[in-house]
């Protein structure tokens, strides 16, 4: 094969995604995080703090983006989210790129994208894993969050595609409703299935 397997990961709030990252991770897979690489170019030093500051003025300073500050310019503004997202996609899209090219030779690759849905970036993937639990589960899960409340957590719920459909949409459905072990053993059996299928 000229290129990996890729495989999107993604899940809804509280469903443990990063949880089953961690054990695609240990087991050899490379994950490339969406919002790690944003964290990272939006950081100190970050190469995108030039456009960023530019666009919005008073938003970076020596720590990085100043998350409040730019979430108080774009929150609520369909059109000045617009202009931050043709900043910051672009890049992401460059890092994921050299991602790619420096795991040429494996077989498979996840990229851990959690607006995957939401914001249509579900080019040039080869199948999608979403990440589920129990209803109750994950609102117990999330609550447990320092600083989150009910309220919150209806407001980020009503933003992201509801649980039902992304595991209509998905090619596999990765269960975190389960003990940790029978978690891993099914991101273990996955894993697997693709290797042996997509042996370079």
């Amino acid at each position: 094969m000229s290129r990996p397997y890729i495989l999107g990961l993604t899940g809804s709030i509280g469903m443990g995604k990063s949880a089953v990252a961690l054990m695609l991770r240990e087991l050899g897979v490379p994950v490339f995080d969406a919002d790690a690489t944003v964290h990272r170019l939006q950081g100190p030093n970050g190469v995108l703090l030039p456009a960023i500051e530019a666009a919005f003025p008073g938003t970076t300073g020596p720590h990085g983006v100043d998350r409040p500050a730019l979430g108080a310019q774009v929150f609520g503004n369909a059109a000045v989210l617009a202009r931050l997202e043709a900043i910051v996609h672009p890049a992401v899209a460059e890092e994921r790129a050299t991602f790619l090219l420096e795991h040429a030779g494996q077989p498979l690759v996840v990229f851990d994208i959690p607006l995957l849905y939401e914001k249509g970036h579900g080019t040039g993937l080869d199948a999608v894993a979403v990440v589920s639990a129990p209803a109750e589960m994950q609102r117990a899960r999330v609550l447990a969050r320092p600083g989150m409340t009910p309220e919150k957590f209806a407001q980020i719920l009503s933003l992201q595609v509801p649980d039902a459909e992304k595991r209509a949409r998905a090619d596999h459905v990765i269960d975190t409703g389960v003990t940790l072990a029978e978690t891993g053993e099914r991101v273990a059996a996955l894993v697997a299935a693709i290797r042996q299928k997509n042996r370079p």
